[in-house]
């Protein structure tokens, strides 16, 4: 892991709050902010403690000694100074198991790791920056357990009293792009395709909005925005009273709960959202050297140091832990991966409709272990958008409105990936916990479910966040895809989600409900779909809707 020949790998952004921990390792030791009240460790560095919110912080040393609670093998992306295959790992430090560090194993053969192994710290000088990496002790205790996560509900907020902000709010229409792998065409063009036939599906003119919203806005994000609100508006011309672009929302989703707050506020009547990917052919346009790509913060951060540049490397861990824990299979993310592509297959508007069986997907290449090929998502060219209006307003549309029952958005766990959730996504347990506050519906009343698949384990976090079957309990559910085929105890995906139809970064799994509520989504309509919930979010904190239809 020391690097390949002259090739180093980058340093970390040094920053002021920061340096006493990356340059720790110049004698050898590892050093944590601690907290002088309560003695807990505070990673990353922060000005007040968590745990009781002290403000005494001192900086002290640490023993050195960890324990791995996860690894993943990393063969689909390279990074400067690490040869591939390399690992990427996350232990817990003996001193205080809820502080985590994403690093890389040294002197171990990867086949050799196990989780709960106790590993002591080295040190790798990257510039100015000592990485501290780990290595497996000479002598080895019994494996650990895995740290245990504080139940969700302890933090839960139920739901206050009065009348609700959902009651005042409809999604009126919603409308896409064309959708395609690289459709080399300018990404505003698509997000305007995808709002005027939006606006036209709620039967409204451009004249009507009088709101603007969108995730995650204006900004250097490359494939994955078109330029905002600032953009749509300067090509359209709308004038809105009320608009919004952010990307610390609940989820690319957010968007519609924002535009929902707005109009039950009576700051706005019809508000357009819309969600736009172009990342196919940003790529292939980098390539081709035509246009410039944003510098990356890859050699920043608490992950990127070690190589973790991709959702794909952190969320292999998740599941690799759910496995260890609960027994969870390759076979049990399969069959979210087959039910997909067989829903695709439906589709005509599916980037990848071909059939898949579980061989395929179990002998497709290593991208990062747990994960092959299947287990990931779709990079494509789309737009999304949805008009929310005011429910009011909901009597003069020619269309059929669908209401919004509930949303779950509460943050309950730490939002840095790897002090959060061990076994499942990251910001998936608290909001659906949060959800079901706010309606006397049940699982046991959902009639399909669109869930974010970015990848496999995602859906999975989320069948069991949302209540669908016990934590721990997929592999039963999952097992052999009848209960989450069209005809089952909870459809999932109609429409081949984003591991077949596109990645379309959530927006996608909601007009797809939408078209399901209404009864027109042709040959892939699930018979009888009067409620659906529809979830959000890969990285960011994630957000889910629950939806219903009064025809």
């Amino acid at each position: 892991m020391s690097g390949d020949g002259d090739v180093v790998r980058p340093q970390p952004e040094i920053r002021q709050e920061t340096e006493f921990f990356w340059t720790s390792g110049r004698d050898g030791r590892l050093r944590f902010q601690t907290c002088t009240a309560c003695r807990a460790l505070i990673h990353p560095p922060q000005p007040v403690c968590r745990h009781c919110r002290g403000h005494e912080t001192e900086v002290g040393e640490a023993s050195g000694f960890a324990t791995l609670i996860g690894f993943t093998v990393n063969h689909r992306f390279p990074f400067p100074g690490l040869p591939s295959p390399f690992v990427v790992a996350q232990v817990a430090i003996e001193e205080d198991p809820r502080v985590r560090l994403t690093t890389n194993v040294v002197g171990c053969a990867p086949e050799d790791l196990r989780i709960g192994m106790r590993m002591e710290v080295v040190f790798e000088q990257a510039g100015e920056a000592w990485l501290p990496l780990f290595r497996p002790c000479a002598e080895q205790p019994p494996p650990a357990p895995l740290p245990e996560d504080p139940p969700v509900t302890t933090h839960l907020r139920p739901a206050l009293s009065g009348v609700r902000f959902e009651d005042r709010a409809v999604i009126s229409g919603t409308g896409t792009s064309r959708i395609g792998r690289r459709l080399m065409v300018p990404p505003l063009d698509l997000t305007v395709e995808a709002c005027e036939k939006a606006v036209a599906d709620a039967g409204l003119t451009l004249d009507d909005i009088d709101g603007l919203c969108t995730y995650p806005g204006g900004g250097a994000y490359g494939g994955f925005a078109e330029g905002g609100v600032t953009a749509l508006e300067s090509a359209l011309g709308i004038r809105p009273v009320w608009h919004n672009g952010a990307g610390e929302t609940p989820g690319p989703g957010g968007s519609v709960i924002a535009a929902m707050l707005a109009v039950a506020g009576g700051l706005a009547r019809h508000v357009l959202c819309f969600r736009t990917v172009w990342e196919a052919t940003y790529g292939a346009l980098a390539r081709q050297g035509r246009i410039s790509v944003p510098r990356r913060a890859d050699a920043e951060g608490w992950f990127k140091p070690f190589g973790a540049v991709s959702p794909a490397v952190m969320l292999a861990m998740n599941a690799q832990r759910h496995m260890h824990r609960y027994g969870t299979t390759r076979e049990t993310l399969g069959w979210i991966a087959l039910n997909q592509r067989a829903n695709a297959a439906r589709h005509p508007d599916a980037i990848y409709r071909d059939p898949l069986t579980m061989d395929d997907y179990l002998t497709a290449r290593t991208v990062t272990t747990p994960f092959g090929l299947y287990d990931c998502d779709v990079p494509c060219d789309a737009s999304v958008a949805v008009v929310v209006s005011a429910a009011e307003t909901a009597p003069d549309l020619p269309g059929q409105p669908v209401r919004v029952e509930a949303v779950g958005t509460q943050i309950v766990e730490r939002p840095e990936w790897d002090q959060s959730t061990l076994t499942h996504e990251p910001q998936v347990l608290g909001q659906s916990a949060h959800l079901w506050t706010r309606t006397d519906l049940r699982p046991a009343d959902v009639d399909l479910a669109l869930l974010y698949d970015g990848f496999t384990f995602n859906c999975l976090s989320w069948i069991e966040a949302l209540g669908f079957c016990g934590i721990g309990e997929a592999r039963d559910f999952l097992d052999g895809g009848k209960n989450i085929a069209p005809d089952g105890a909870l459809p999932l995906n109609p429409h081949g989600g984003q591991l077949s139809h596109g990645r379309t970064h959530g927006m996608g799994l909601l007009h797809e409900a939408v078209l399901q509520l209404r009864g027109q989504a042709a040959q892939r309509q699930v018979a009888g779909a009067r409620t659906a919930v529809v979830s959000s979010g890969g990285l960011t904190p994630s957000g889910v809707l629950l939806l219903r239809t009064d025809a």
